[in-house]
């Protein structure tokens, strides 16, 4: 029986948001909704300004993967994409030396899903191009949800090791670190305590966003030290701000976790840390479920103790650099 039931509605976007530049610009560049569209996508986005002129036109939002510093631009309609936007989306990208490209409308249509999925085929690792549908929806007379659908994103594990096949652009360690990650990634998905996570890449770290900018959860695999563990990653930014209020937690948080932590460990550097690492070696194959399990249970756990906290932390009067 459905008495107890809601019924489910689809609204049209302009019922929240009339104007694209003043209203859903504005929106989607707060700290907590730029982070939602981080989750869709898979990275952890910054926002660095919105309306940025280039010539006679602005960018809608110019953002920083947080993961790589890489620029990222993200273009907004309110209405079907046409040719224009996609245009001006690719001008934007190309003087700002962008890494990647979101592009963001109730209405992608085939078309430009298709150009959007030719231009992930055709270019390089060193550039993505994402289409993402907004949607809002409603229960009853509930307060609208929105929802970010991503329609189109680089397959980047395949471009990677497509380019790789029959080569030696990738090294030894390189290659291990790619399959490793995309292990790593899999076994946290399978979870389904985690909604969304970034693409592996052949590197020493993984990153899991915590929800907010300038802190985020990484996942290393120390070659030089054959030791993998996970860190609380705090940018210099907010550093002195951050770490004093999680360190009043302390005894809390390792409490919940089960594990003693190494509570800036480098103090001379401005980044700081909060880390739990164990020995390792990446090439010893038959232990990479071991190790996976083991990072993917501190993961958990890392999330839970930290993202609450991170979330709630008062970083009202932290200047930006």
């Amino acid at each position: 029986m459905n008495k107890n039931l809601g019924g489910l509605r689809k609204l049209n976007v302009r019922t929240i948001w009339q104007n694209e530049a003043s209203e859903f610009t504005p929106w989607l560049a707060s700290e907590e909704n730029i982070a939602l569209l981080g989750d869709a996508i898979g990275i952890e986005l910054e926002v660095e300004n919105t309306e940025v002129s280039v010539g006679p036109y602005s960018a809608d939002i110019l953002a920083k993967d947080t993961a790589t510093g890489r620029y990222v631009v993200i273009e907004n309609q309110l209405e079907k994409t046409n040719h224009d936007h996609l245009g001006k989306a690719i001008t934007y990208a190309s003087v700002l030396d962008a890494s990647a490209i979101v592009w963001i409308a109730p209405d992608i249509t085939d078309e430009h899903r298709k150009a959007l999925d030719w231009l992930n085929d055709h270019t390089t690792e060193d550039t993505s191009f994402y289409g993402v549908s907004v949607e809002l929806w409603q229960i009853d007379d509930s307060k609208p949800a929105v929802k970010f659908n991503v329609v189109s994103a680089p397959a980047d594990i395949l471009r990677i090791a497509a380019k790789s096949k029959g080569s030696e652009e990738l090294s030894d360690i390189r290659k291990a670190q790619l399959e490793f990650w995309t292990k790593f990634r899999d076994k946290l998905l399978s979870t389904k305590q985690v909604p969304s996570a970034q693409t592996p890449r052949p590197q020493y770290w993984y990153d899991i966003s915590l929800g907010r900018s300038g802190i985020h959860l990484s996942t290393v695999f120390n070659t030089f030290e054959n030791a993998c563990g996970i860190r609380v990653y705090i940018s210099n930014r907010i550093a002195a701000k951050a770490l004093p209020q999680l360190e009043k937690q302390r005894s809390d948080i390792e409490r919940e976790i089960g594990e003693s932590l190494e509570w800036n460990p480098y103090p001379d550097k401005r980044d700081k840390i909060i880390r739990l690492s164990r020995q390792a070696d990446i090439f010893k194959r038959d232990k990479w479920d071991e190790y996976c399990d083991w990072l993917v249970d501190m993961t958990l756990k890392f999330r839970t103790a930290f993202a609450p906290r991170v979330k709630a932390l008062d970083l009202d009067s932290t200047n930006e650099e």
